[in-house]
């Protein structure tokens, strides 16, 4: 079989069978204007849900000031090469060890991006001897990275504490004849649901059984805990949390990551993570900027306040209006309806349209077929009137929803 054939074939059974009428609207949309709760889509302002911008940094004067100064400085392309060969700066040690004393950890290492880091950290980590145990839903860098490995790769159900256990007991006794050892993986924060990884409870099951445990947090990380600083802080289970993974690309509206833990595996890191061993540097106005962020971040502790307060008051009056937010308690606000593919594609089109507020949009083969969640990403730069005049809205196109409204025969045009 033609090997392009097989590449015609799989667009019209996954996500790919929308792309002839739903780009730039459903999938890869174009929000232009300042970034921000207020942009534009196809020339119409619209009340914007979607951006991980939690503590409203991407638009900020004084992080936009620091971000041109840097650029102006050193432009993008300093320093060249890799960090181990010829990209390395002070500026980039000095954000990992300000990051090292934010998060409580002894070490941190600097990632160009999430995504393929926490592929690379686990890769590096473990070897055909061990096991790795990590949740379903785990995020697809994690699962990529654990595809990757060599090692014996078990699953447990979503935060189903029992299972894990069991799951332990098997793990334990194949290491017991390959001399490998146990690696538990999960996440902070779910991004879809929006609850959190059993962190707590997890930390108890090390009293019984001998693991580690890596935790991504890219959405708990400046949001979770009473100081930002993720769900470890959330549930007090910091020491807990072996190998702790987080992004710039949510609390901190950049690009860059990081891995912390203890100082001889953080330095294991610099030395065997071929993803950033064979990749350039972050540019050093990165770097800066990041310094920059995590500076406000905690000498401003009204942003977290701010995050949280419009986030109650979103959750608090979806719930009240009826709507259906599952297990969150994140600011991750996934609002879930019945509905089929047609009907969500109509209700986010009316949304848009009608009502001025884009949000994403999830429907089958995401998850399982006949729901529809309408993803929410509350921020500090959002407002109260932001809040109630979604509330509204969405209380209409239920109910629009529920009426049979958009049970079409056909596609609406986009």
């Amino acid at each position: 079989m033609d090997l392009f054939a097989k590449v015609r074939a799989r667009m019209s059974t996954d996500l790919g069978k929308y792309a002839d009428f739903g780009h730039h609207y459903l999938a890869f949309p174009k929000l232009t204007g300042p970034l921000g709760p207020h942009m534009y889509f196809r020339g119409k302002p619209v009340l914007v849900w979607s951006l991980n911008d939690y503590l409203g940094l991407a638009n900020d004067p004084v992080i936009r000031a620091a971000d041109a100064e840097a650029a102006h400085k050193y432009g993008l392309a300093y320093p060249m090469g890799s960090r181990m060969l010829t990209g390395n700066t002070d500026d980039h040690e000095a954000l990992e060890q300000e990051l090292a004393a934010f998060i409580g950890k002894p070490d941190v290492f600097l990632l160009n991006y999430g995504y393929q880091g926490f592929v690379s950290v686990i890769d590096a980590l473990t070897d055909r001897h061990d096991v790795i145990i990590y949740d379903q839903l785990a995020h697809a860098c994690l699962i990529d990275g654990i595809r990757l490995s060599p090692a014996l790769r078990l699953s447990f159900r979503h935060n189903d504490i029992a299972h894990l256990e069991a799951r332990l007991q098997q793990a334990t006794a194949h290491v017991e004849k390959t001399g490998g050892g146990i690696l538990v993986i999960t996440e902070g924060v779910f991004g879809m649901r929006g609850d959190v990884g059993q962190l707590d409870a997890i930390a108890q099951l090390k009293k019984k059984y001998e693991f580690r445990l890596l935790v991504d947090d890219a959405h708990g990380f400046g949001v979770m805990g009473k100081r930002g600083r993720g769900v470890p802080e959330y549930f007090g289970v910091e020491e807990a949390v072996d190998v702790w993974l987080a992004t710039f690309a949510k609390s901190m509206a950049l690009i860059g990551a990081f891995v912390a833990g203890e100082k001889e595996v953080i330095q294991y890191s610099r030395y065997h993570l071929r993803s950033q061993i064979y990749a350039k540097s972050l540019p050093i106005a990165i770097v800066i900027g990041a310094r920059m962020r995590l500076r406000l971040i905690q000498e401003q502790p009204w942003r977290l306040e701010k995050l949280w307060a419009i986030t109650h008051r979103l959750q608090k009056g979806l719930r009240e209006a009826g709507f259906d937010l599952g297990p969150t308690c994140s600011p991750v606000t996934p609002v879930y309806l019945s509905g089929n593919e047609i009907e969500a594609i109509a209700l986010t089109q009316e949304l848009r349209e009608n009502y001025g507020i884009f949000c994403s949009v999830v429907t089958y083969p995401v998850i399982e077929r006949g729901k529809i969640i309408l993803r929410l990403i509350p921020t500090a730069s959002h407002s109260e009137e932001d809040v109630d005049r979604t509330i509204r809205a969405f209380h209409e196109v239920a109910q629009k929803l529920r009426s049979g409204t958009y049970n079409l025969s056909q596609i609406p045009v986009l």
